[in-house]
C-alpha cells in the first residue's frame, strides 16, 4: 500500500510537469530515479537491478547504472529501429519519394465529384499511407501540399479538409512505426506478425467506422457554418514543393515495409528480413535511384547524409523518451505500485477486459493533454506485459489498444503539432478542428475496443 501511495504521488507530480510543458524526457528520467532511490532507502530487501543485471557493489551506484542498463538495452533493439525508421523517412521527404507516392495514391479521387465521400475515402488512403510515412507531422504536411488543395476545389470547407488531415495518422499502423515496434516487442512477437495478425484486422474496422463518421459530421459541420459546397481558389503550392521526380520513385517509401512483410513467418519464414535492414536496404535502392536520375555522385553521396541525420533527430526526440519512460515505468513496477493495483482489481472482480480498457484510457487521455502520442504510449507500454501476465492472459490484447490509444487521443488534442499545423491551413483555431474531430475519433476508439474484445 505504501509504495503504491508514493507511486501515484510520483506520477501525478510527473504528469503535472509534463501537462505544464516541461521537458518530458527529464520529467520521467527524474521521476524514475525518485522511484529508485525511494525504494533503496525504505524498502532495501527489494532488488534495484535492471533485469537480470549485476551490482556494481553500492546500492547508490546501482540506480544511476539502471539507467545506464536501460540505454544500453532499448537503444541496442528497439531505438535502433526507431532511428532506422525516422532516418530513412527523413531520406525519402529529402529526395521527394513521398512526395510522389502520396501524388500517385490520390488522382484516382480528383475523377470522383462527390466532394464529401472523397473526403471520407480520403481518410482511409491517407492512414494507409501513414503505414508508409510513419511520420504523422509528416504526412500530415505532405497532405496539405498536395491533398489540401483537390478537396477545396471541389467544394468541402477549408476546416473539413483540414480536420480529415488532422486524422490522418489517427492509427499508428505498420512496420516503420516507432510505437507499433515497442508494442510488438512487449508482445513478444515480430513486427510484421504485430502488424498484419493483430493491427490489419482491428484497423481495418476502424477506418470503416471513422470514414462514415467523417463523411456525416463534415457535412453537418459545414452546413452549420454556412458553408455552400462551391469551387474554392487556394494558394498553389510553391516550386519546392512542386520538385518533379520520375514516377518510379512512388515505390521506394514503401520497399521496406513490403520486405519487412514477405520475408517474414507470414510469406517466406526461411528468409527473415528486420525492420532496421530493410531500411538500410531501402536507403541504398533510393540512393542508387538518385545515381540513375541526377548524374551527380557528389550529390548523392551528400544526400545519405540525411539518413543519418535523421537518426540522429529519432535519438534526440524519441529514442531518449523511451529510455527515460522505461526507467520511470520499471520503477513503478519494482516500487510494488503496479502489483498493488492488479490485486486491488483483482479483489474487487474487474477482470482483464477492464483493465485493458483503464490502461488504454490512461494513454489516450495523456495523449490528448501532452499532444504526443509517442510519449503518452512509452510512459505506459512498459506496465502491459506484467499486467498481462498477472491475469494469465496474451500482452497483445492489452498493448494492442494502448498503442491505438495513442494516435487517437493525439487527434481530439488541440496543443498537438498536427492538429495546430493543419488549423492554420483550415483558417480556424485547433478548438474548432477538434470540435470536427472528436465525434469520428470517439467512433473510432469504442469501435476499435470493441473489435478488439471480440478479436483478441
Amino acid at each position: 500500500m505504501t509504495g503504491f501511495i508514493i507511486g501515484m504521488i510520483v506520477t501525478v507530480l510527473a504528469a503535472w510537469f509534463i501537462i505544464k510543458n516541461y521537458q518530458p524526457q527529464t520529467v520521467l528520467l527524474l521521476a524514475g530515479l525518485s522511484l529508485l532511490l525511494i525504494t533503496a532507502v525504505f524498502f532495501p530487501e527489494q532488488s534495484i537491478l535492471y533485469g537480470k543485471a549485476k551490482s556494481i557493489g553500492w546500492v547508490g551506484g546501482d540506480i544511476f547504472a539502471f539507467v545506464k542498463e536501460s540505454l544500453t538495452t532499448q537503444v541496442a533493439g528497439i531505438g535502433l529501429i526507431i532511428m532506422a525508421a525516422g532516418g530513412f523517412a527523413d531520406y525519402m521527404d529529402h529526395i521527394k519519394a513521398s512526395n510522389s507516392m502520396v501524388n500517385l495514391c490520390i488522382k484516382p479521387l480528383q475523377m470522383i465529384k462527390a466532394p464529401y465521400l472523397i473526403l471520407a475515402i480520403g481518410y482511409i488512403l491517407s492512414q494507409l499511407l501513414h503505414v508508409a510515412i510513419s511520420s504523422a507531422a509528416g504526412l500530415a504536411m505532405l497532405l496539405l501540399v498536395t491533398f489540401f488543395p483537390v478537396l477545396v476545389r471541389l467544394g468541402v470547407s477549408k476546416a473539413a479538409a483540414a480536420s480529415m488531415i488532422g486524422m490522418s495518422a489517427f492509427m499508428d499502423l505498420g512496420p516503420a512505426v516507432g510505437t507499433a515496434n515497442l508494442a510488438a516487442k512487449h508482445a513478444g512477437m515480430e513486427t510484421a506478425v504485430y502488424f498484419a495478425h493483430y493491427q490489419l484486422p482491428v484497423a481495418t474496422g476502424v477506418m470503416l467506422a471513422v470514414a462514415v463518421l467523417i463523411f456525416f459530421t463534415a457535412r453537418y459541420f459545414d452546413a452549420k457554418d454556412g458553408h455552400i459546397v462551391t469551387q474554392q481558389q487556394v494558394e498553389q503550392p510553391t516550386s519546392e514543393d512542386t520538385v518533379k521526380v520520375p514516377a518510379f520513385y512512388a515505390f521506394l517509401p514503401v520497399f521496406p515495409v513490403i520486405l519487412v512483410i514477405v520475408f517474414s513467418p507470414l510469406v517466406i519464414s526461411s528468409i527473415k528480413i528486420d525492420v532496421v535492414t530493410a531500411m538500410i536496404i531501402g536507403t541504398l535502392l533510393a540512393f542508387f535511384c538518385e545515381l540513375l536520375v541526377r548524374r551527380d555522385f557528389k550529390t548523392a553521396c551528400k544526400g545519405i547524409q540525411v539518413f543519418f541525420k535523421g537518426m540522429g533527430t529519432m535519438f534526440t526526440s524519441i529514442v531518449s523518451l523511451l529510455v527515460c519512460a522505461d526507467v520511470f515505468a520499471q520503477g513503478l513496477q519494482i516500487i510494488g505500485a503496479v502489483d498493488f493495483i492488479i490485486h486491488t482489481v483483482q479483489a474487487a472482480g474487474f477482470g482483464f477486459g477492464n483493465m485493458t480498457i483503464v490502461m488504454a484510457l490512461l494513454v489516450c487521455v495523456t495523449a490528448a493533454l501532452t499532444g504526443s502520442g509517442v510519449a503518452a504510449f512509452f510512459s505506459f507500454s512498459g506496465l502491459a506485459p506484467g499486467i498481462a501476465a498477472k491475469f494469465g492472459e496474451s500482452a497483445v490484447s492489452m498493448i494492442l489498444p494502448m498503442q491505438l490509444m495513442a494516435g487517437m487521443g493525439r487527434s481530439i488534442s488541440p496543443v498537438a503539432g498536427v492538429i495546430i499545423a493543419v488549423s492554420k491551413a483550415g483558417e480556424c483555431s485547433p478548438f474548432m478542428i477538434v470540435r470536427r474531430t472528436l465525434i469520428p475519433a470517439v467512433g473510432g476508439m469504442i469501435t476499435m475496443l470493441v473489435l478488439n474484445g471480440i478479436l483478441n
